[in-house]
């Protein structure tokens, strides 16, 4: 038993030995220096405990964001951005490990840590408003630009007016907006020294709020007018077919009745007034969407300027400068149409040659089935032509084929009745001829149907028609179609077919055929 028991307290004395003898990270103590807040900068140090502690150099191995830094002693140090948590979230653990290195030993530790951020809610922010005139006899409008008055945390805002520093008749919307028409004591008193009104910015639903305050003056002089752009950029690249949608605010410090005139001027030929667009007096917005043939061949791109100009009534004014540079691109609807017609002409080709062969392919056999029943029924009074020094033939009309044609013999004796078909046996062409034609019309149409039928299925999809291999086939098929007996055939070249060159009869002859509607473009 106490042999037991010495050798379980020799086992706990070495591994205490060799705990103390392994390097590892040490971390500050607690648990305060891992609970953050946004903006609350943090910064404590690392070390190593063990053997060989001098040689080790520090660094993140994992979850390191922007704004942390680790030297390569272990000073850690750390700012969370306000923009690190969402608002609506509250907080945010972050997960980082912590290494340190030691070559000379080919040695790696690490430690993680977790760190949890907490959302600080920031007040809203009031920068020097612009000055409030106003006119005599008018009602004179206010609105607090957003530029000026916002939340860095995007947080809802709303302006609570202080009643104290509002003068009678004087209103402040929670939106920022001030009515007044001054009576002619108000404005001779403000002519004479400028007020300000004072006003709340809270946001919600923190209601962490800061005061701002507004001048308001009476108007001496006559003001330019002024306009503010929505997006607040002078410079746009945009591709063919892209819409630019630019919102036109205008206002002028004597009132916006006194505005007379706002329009643009451009050097460019295809901005064209009706892309302005008037809302209201003092609310416009231009609507620019270039089309596909905007930038024309070789250039690749178009660049211009368009001055947007507002004269008051004594022609003052304010001009903004807005510069477009439109690149070229493709019009993929039209490149589809262009393609689907070729595939649609090429099939329609081959319809219209099907048509042909089946016409002429009857016109064939209706001739072999007459020099057939012609062979039948042919009499021969005397073949005998040996003695012959000439023929003459009396021709009976073709409309009367039952009539028979009389070939006599001068300088001899022989008289040979044949009919009417059955001369192309005796004297014309032998109906070897016919069986060849209507044997090739018969090959030729079954090689067409065949090749037609695999080209309208496999380019029946826009994207199997975008491919290079879609050409090579159209010229293949459009090969098969170049009739090498056109002469022998005698097809007559004016040829137009009997039924219409629908869709619907391009489908019966090649049913794989995918019909489309137009697309405009």
């Amino acid at each position: 038993m106490r042999t037991n028991i010495l050798i379980f307290s020799l086992l706990v004395f070495f591994q205490q030995v060799f705990a103390q003898d392994s390097p590892r990270i040490v971390l500050p103590n607690g648990t305060d220096w891992t609970q953050l807040k946004e903006g609350l900068p943090v910064s404590f140090g690392l070390k190593v405990e063990g053997k060989n502690c001098e040689k080790y150099r520090f660094s993140i191995e994992q979850g390191e964001v922007d704004g942390m830094k680790l030297d390569s002693l272990g000073k850690f140090t750390w700012t969370p951005s306000f923009d690190f948590v969402d608002r609506l979230a509250g907080f945010k653990y972050q997960q980082v490990i912590f290494e340190a290195k030691c070559d000379s030993i080919n040695e790696v530790i690490s430690s993680k840590v977790e760190f949890r951020v907490q959302h600080v809610n920031r007040a809203p922010v009031v920068k020097d408003l612009k000055p409030f005139y106003v006119q005599y006899n008018t009602t004179n409008i206010y609105k607090i630009d957003r530029y000026f008055v916002f939340d860095e945390d995007n947080d809802p805002i709303v302006v609570v007016p202080s009643m104290e520093t509002l003068p009678e008749g004087m209103k402040m919307s929670s939106q920022g907006e001030v009515s007044w028409t001054p009576s002619l004591t108000q404005f001779k008193q403000i002519k004479n020294q400028p007020i300000y009104i004072e006003f709340y910015v809270e946001d919600q639903p923190s209601k962490t709020h800061v005061k701002g305050r507004l001048k308001v003056e009476a108007t001496q002089i006559d003001l330019s007018p002024e306009i503010v752009v929505v997006p607040r950029e002078s410079n746009f690249v945009l591709k063919e077919n892209q819409t630019v949608s630019l919102r036109f605010y205008l206002s002028d410090p004597n009132g916006d009745d006194d505005i007379q005139v706002f329009d643009f001027l451009t050097d460019n030929q295809q901005i064209t007034r009706d892309m302005l667009v008037k809302n209201t007096p003092n609310q416009y917005e231009f609507i620019f969407k270039p089309s596909y043939d905007f930038v024309r061949d070789p250039l690749d791109t178009v660049a211009f300027t368009v001055d947007f100009f507002v004269l008051d009534k004594t022609k003052k004014r304010d001009v903004k400068t807005i510069r477009f540079v439109v690149k070229n691109a493709i019009n993929e609807a039209e490149t589809d149409q262009k393609l689907y017609n070729l595939y649609r002409g090429t099939l329609l080709r081959g319809w219209e040659l099907m048509e042909q062969m089946k016409e002429k392919e009857s016109e064939l056999k209706k001739l072999y089935s007459q020099a057939k029943k012609g062979k039948k029924n042919r009499s021969i009074l005397n073949a005998s032509l040996g003695a012959t020094t000439s023929l003459s033939s009396f021709l009976i009309p073709k409309e009367k084929p039952d009539q028979q044609r009389l070939v006599s013999t001068l300088g001899g004796t022989t008289v040979l009745t044949i009919g009417t078909l059955e001369a192309t046996e005796v004297i014309g062409k032998s109906m070897k001829d016919l069986i060849d034609r209507l044997n090739y019309i018969i090959e030729k149409k079954n090689e067409i149907q065949t090749k037609g039928d695999i080209f309208a299925r496999d380019f029946s999809l826009k994207s199997s028609r975008r491919g290079q291999d879609f050409i090579r086939k159209v010229d293949d098929f459009m090969n098969a179609m170049n009739l090498k007996g056109l002469v022998v055939l005698d097809l007559d070249a004016a040829w137009e077919p009997k039924n219409k060159p629908t869709d619907t009869n391009i489908k019966k002859t090649f049913k794989d055929f995918n019909p489309e509607q137009p697309t405009p473009y």
